[in-house]
């Protein structure tokens, strides 16, 4: 199983957990990508978010300064928000992106559990899902055709394109991210895409029904059951002792999500909510080492299988010292426990 890390590009992190300037927050964020290749972790992802408390709205940048300072570690990003961008400029960054890293890209491509992309571009929420439909149709075309003709409701036609640069790696990879939608499922596995599952609360064996009817569905479109591969995005820290783990990730975690709470209607995160998701079927992946890797082992079962793991770490205002070491306790222990 590969194991990594995802990363917001959170603004407010530094070596007291205080606030930071956002060229600190930048250059920590690298230095820790930087950790993770060290470590042998294998891949890092970063989001796209447009909102004032992230700093990943140009992810492709950012991993691009990363593949010059890493050697082997894999750069994704962690979703591209596909519905708000144009496909022929995602595959040219990403293809650019392929090269300079000498092969390590790879992009996961979703529409985002934000909305700000919207009106920032110009579009209409209501063509939500239309939007990225229309969109990786495209860009599935370009990732497996040089030259590209092509039209359809959202951008303008091309005719005859050729769209360079090309990846050094090839075919590209691309990854469908989802949340909860049964239809995203189907989606990914009709088109023989590798499935990355967002699991940020509940608990995580609920998910198996999605995914069996995503393997349905490539098995249905004729894809070989290895072209099918299931990623797991899954909050988490580890930390030396479960309780140090719970005493640093708490706060931060009940205050993040909380606020975020406020914006979708959730009730306020408390401490008994929050035990249950770290308790042995829910979806936080918090503790020291042993119980990290175990309860991953537990998920990849109950799930059918899991080829990727990423852990979200960097949302409850944890310092840079204390994401390095976690990066570090995940790269040389969990990582050898669940692949041993």
């Amino acid at each position: 199983m590969e194991i990594g890390i995802d990363s917001f590009a959170a603004v407010t992190i530094n070596s007291t957990g205080a606030g930071s300037t956002s060229a600190e927050a930048m250059a920590r964020l690298l230095d820790r990508i930087e950790q993770a290749d060290q470590a042998g972790l294998d891949v890092f992802g970063i989001g796209e978010h447009h909102r004032k408390e992230f700093l990943d709205s140009a992810p492709a940048l950012i991993l691009a300064a990363a593949a010059a300072r890493t050697k082997q570690i894999r750069l994704t990003s962690a979703v591209t928000v596909l519905s708000a961008a144009d496909p022929v400029r995602v595959f040219q960054n990403f293809a650019t992106l392929d090269l300079i890293s000498q092969g390590r890209a790879e992009m996961v491509v979703g529409r985002g559990s934000f909305t700000e992309a919207f009106p920032l571009f110009g579009l209409n929420l209501q063509d939500y899902d239309a939007l990225f439909s229309e969109k990786l149709e495209l860009l599935l075309n370009i990732r497996d055709n040089e030259t590209v003709t092509w039209s359809g409701k959202f951008r303008p036609a091309l005719k005859n394109q050729p769209i360079y640069p090309r990846p050094q790696q090839d075919p590209f990879p691309i990854w469908l991210g989802v949340g909860g939608t049964p239809q995203s499922f189907v989606r990914a596995g009709v088109l023989g895409l590798p499935l990355m599952v967002a699991v940020i609360g509940g608990e995580t064996h609920r998910f198996r029904p999605l995914i069996d009817l995503y393997r349905e569905a490539g098995r249905r479109a004729g894809h070989a059951p290895e072209k099918l591969k299931v990623g797991l995005h899954s909050i988490g820290y580890v930390a030396n002792t479960t309780e140090e783990a719970i005493d640093d990730f708490y706060p931060g975690y009940a205050e993040t999500f909380t606020r975020i709470g406020k914006e979708r209607g959730w009730p306020p995160v408390r401490r008994e909510h929050f035990d249950a998701q770290r308790g042995p079927q829910g979806a936080l992946l918090i503790g020291n080492p042993e119980e990290v890797a175990e309860k991953i082992l537990r998920h990849s079962e109950a799930l059918g299988g899991i080829s990727r793991l990423t852990f979200q770490m960097d949302n409850a205002g944890l310092s840079h010292l204390k994401l390095m070491k976690s990066i570090e306790l995940i790269g040389t222990r969990v990582t050898t426990m669940v692949n041993q």
